[in-house]
């Protein structure tokens, strides 16, 4: 590789992996949210599993090119959102990692 150059694909690589954590971050802070949002519902008694089952549904048949949002991964972000509710410190960190991270952990 010419060393001219160097520089320039490390700024590249740089900006590169700044992107992927920022989407990252983002997708967890959508799960944190989309989990406070069903644990709530379940909470107060409005949702239960038919009700996630049939958001998930909604979701493949009106926007099929969104992925991700089976019921169970649905039940995840709940999850999710319970187990890490009471620790604001620690919620933040968890943003930092990948989803699939965040899953092995809890």
């Amino acid at each position: 590789m010419d060393k001219r150059f160097t520089d320039i694909i490390e700024l590249i690589k740089r900006s590169r992996n700044n992107a992927i954590k920022a989407v990252n971050s983002e997708l967890i802070h959508l799960y944190w949210n989309i989990g406070e949002y069903i644990s709530k519902k379940v909470e107060l008694g409005e949702w239960g599993q038919s009700v996630v089952k049939e958001l998930s549904q909604y979701i493949k048949t009106n926007e099929p090119d969104i992925k991700g949002f089976s019921d169970k991964n649905l039940w995840r972000m709940k999850q999710f959102y319970e187990t890490y509710k009471g620790f604001p410190k620690i919620s933040t960190l968890l943003r930092e990692i990948s989803w699939s991270h965040n899953l092995a952990i809890f």
